[in-house]
């Protein structure tokens, strides 16, 4: 894809989220992040890692790193079932997944129903919030990729000492 198309198809994707369950609560990606939503599939455990990095999988020949929402936002572990899914999302040009109970829909968001998110506890993760939006009554976390991914990167990234 040349450069001007590239850009055409990320201004079509401006302003579009992917909705996703995790218990009652709707988040949210930027469309512009998402790469895939694929199932659940096998993942080999990594040692030494925080408890809600589930470990690796091979996508198409590529190394991608799984994280489980539920476990980085504190909440109980739940069986997969055929709801779960991975999504796969781009990081400074690095694939990386996340697991979430059930994708929802694609939605547009404008800038104009969406505020900061309140101070409370990061054990929430709050620090990961870019912002909340309202949409027909609902409320959706909208989750800032760059946040949310930062530290564990720089954990599996880290040279070993």
């Amino acid at each position: 894809m040349d450069e001007v198309n590239a850009t055409a198809v990320q201004d079509d994707l401006t302003g579009r989220y992917l909705t996703f369950d995790i218990e009652d609560t709707i988040y949210s990606l930027p469309l512009t992040s998402v790469i895939e939503i694929i199932g659940i599939q096998h993942i080999t455990h990594i040692p030494n890692v925080p408890h809600y990095i589930k470990g690796i999988i091979n996508l198409r020949g590529k190394i991608v790193p799984i994280s489980d929402v539920r476990l980085k936002f504190g909440l109980d572990e739940r069986p997969y079932d055929d709801k779960t899914c991975i999504v796969i999302v781009l990081i400074n040009d690095m694939n990386v997944g996340v697991i979430v109970d059930r994708v929802a829909e694609v939605v547009s968001l404008e800038r104009s129903n969406m505020a900061p998110p309140p101070l409370s506890d990061k054990r929430l993760g709050d620090s990961y919030l870019d912002s909340i939006s309202t949409l027909s009554e609902k409320v959706i976390m909208n989750i800032d990729v760059v946040k949310f991914f930062q530290a564990d990167m720089a954990e599996l990234l880290a040279p070993e000492e």
